[in-house]
């Protein structure tokens, strides 16, 4: 399970068998969300996201959203890179957005 994200104690990763739509899981303790990526002529048109289990403070929600909206074509480029290409990711430790 490839980390590509840590940004203070937030914990954004692939699962190594993933599925399409693109989508990343976002940790907080025992929290997850799973953020998901809409494409339609190679641009992104929707992202939504799914409380999976446990409570994800409202303000780390806020600085994931933030997170995401900075990086998504970031993770959808990683997303090419890991899963078509078969490249190594490193992960990236983010200390502001």
């Amino acid at each position: 399970m490839p980390t590509l994200f840590e940004y203070f104690g937030i914990i954004i990763k692939f699962f190594s068998n993933e599925h399409e739509p693109i989508h990343v899981h976002a940790y907080y303790n025992d929290a997850e969300i799973k953020v998901s990526f809409f494409i339609k002529d190679g641009k992104i048109y929707r992202t939504t996201y799914v409380l999976e289990h446990g409570n994800f403070p409202i303000n780390k929600e806020k600085q994931l959203k933030k997170l995401i909206s900075k990086h998504k074509d970031d993770i959808v480029k990683l997303w090419v890179d890991f899963f078509v290409l078969k490249k190594d990711i490193t992960p990236i430790r983010i200390t502001k957005i």
